[in-house]
């Protein structure tokens, strides 16, 4: 599969359209506002970023990339909307984040930029995309021998079609219907398979729970029935 072809133009088109409300932290992005602090926290404790080179493959609206560059990272955010990247453009001039943006698939990037990262960051976007593999294999390009990587996406298994679709699209409308398709769910034996083939070694795996009574997300080692992430290394 060609890097151009490792687009799901559907997908991008749903998060094209919802674009302009990237920002609202009461809107539709309202879970990425409520996670992006735990995870950027995850990120810079394990790898701390300040004048370091961290790439952001999908980042949409830029809610992680400013908060990398916030802690002094060199951010540069890829993504295939070019919505969402507008979006990122015009809120960067608001916030004074130092980013840039460009519309790139990770494996463009990666053969424009192979080993010039220090953390590489692609969170939920694996199960967006017809080859995660393919991705997974160009975020170790793109990655600098001993960098960083950070992955995070959804476990595929009853609780978790419960949860991230049921759950969160139709119950508690944390997210628009039809954000997610089960099918693109990924398994954390799949995606450990994916990372030890692209030549990266797995450090750790966290999962992030949500409390529907309190609201509130957190990271919890040993949950990883639903949402994950995972923080790997290039050798």
């Amino acid at each position: 599969m060609t890097a151009q072809n490792n687009v799901d133009y559907d997908e991008i088109s749903k998060f094209e359209a919802l674009a302009s409300r990237w920002w609202d932290e009461h809107g539709e992005f309202k879970p990425l506002h409520q996670i992006n602090p735990l995870r950027a926290n995850y990120i810079d404790t394990h790898s701390p970023v300040a004048e370091r080179k961290v790439i952001d493959v999908g980042c949409g609206g830029g809610i992680l990339s400013e908060s990398l560059a916030f802690r002094g990272g060199e951010v540069t955010g890829i993504d295939m909307g070019e919505a969402p990247l507008s979006v990122a453009e015009l809120h960067k001039l608001e916030s004074g984040a130092n980013v840039t943006y460009r519309r790139s698939t990770a494996e463009q990037a990666a053969e424009e930029e192979p080993e010039v990262y220090d953390v590489v960051c692609c969170l939920e976007m694996l199960e967006h995309v017809p080859d995660p593999a393919s991705v997974i294999a160009a975020c170790a390009r793109l990655a600098k021998p001993g960098a960083t990587l950070y992955f995070s996406t959804i476990n595929r298994n009853p609780k978790a079609y419960a949860f991230a679709i049921i759950g969160a699209e139709y119950v508690l409308n944390l997210l628009p219907k039809g954000t997610h398709d089960y099918q693109k769910f990924i398994r954390p034996a799949e995606l450990a398979q994916w990372i030890r083939a692209a030549g990266l070694e797995l450090d750790d795996m966290i999962g992030l729970t949500y409390n529907p009574l309190s609201k509130r997300y957190r990271l919890q080692s040993g949950d990883v029935s639903v949402n994950y992430m995972v923080r790997t290394r290039k050798p």
